[in-house]
């Protein structure tokens, strides 16, 4: 996984999955790339971007940028989460629960980046129906969202 540590912001990012995308045009295919990307400044903001471009590094560069946009603010009890939730995007469910102190980050692939850059340190989480990591990565995202209504905030 490429991570990058911007110099101008305290947030970091980390590309999670980079596709090919070809398409066939008259006289031969047409070949652009897709991006998604993870930003956080492990403190419990976190942020998914995801963009398209002819060139890989400019796919990252918007990707990366629209991650900053899409940023929300988790809320962390003692380096979890206080609830478990479980969310449902497309075809992948998610569930997380909130673990003991010392537990670590127990997640596969993209729901563990998203996990890792929101701050969270102890949590259990389960992907179920799913193995595309767009969409649990997506899930996870707005399973964390979904986490402020249960707040009150």
């Amino acid at each position: 996984m490429y991570r990058e540590k911007s110099r101008d912001s305290e947030f970091e990012h980390k590309v999670v999955e980079i596709s090919r995308i070809a398409r066939t045009v008259a006289g031969g295919k047409r070949i652009r790339f897709r991006a998604l990307v993870v930003s956080g400044d492990r403190n419990g903001h976190v942020g998914i971007g995801l963009s398209k471009a002819n060139d890989l590094s400019e796919a990252i560069k918007k990707a990366t940028s629209q991650s900053k946009k899409e940023m929300i603010s988790v809320p962390l009890k003692d380096g979890t989460i206080a609830c478990s939730v479980y969310f449902k995007y497309g075809p992948a469910k998610i569930i997380l629960r909130p673990a003991k102190k010392g537990k670590s980050i127990m997640a596969g692939s993209s729901v563990k980046t998203v996990l890792e850059l929101a701050g969270i340190k102890n949590i259990s989480a389960k992907i179920l129906g799913s193995h595309n990591k767009l969409n649990n990565a997506k899930a996870t995202y707005f399973a964390l969202q979904q986490l402020k209504k249960y707040q009150g905030e």
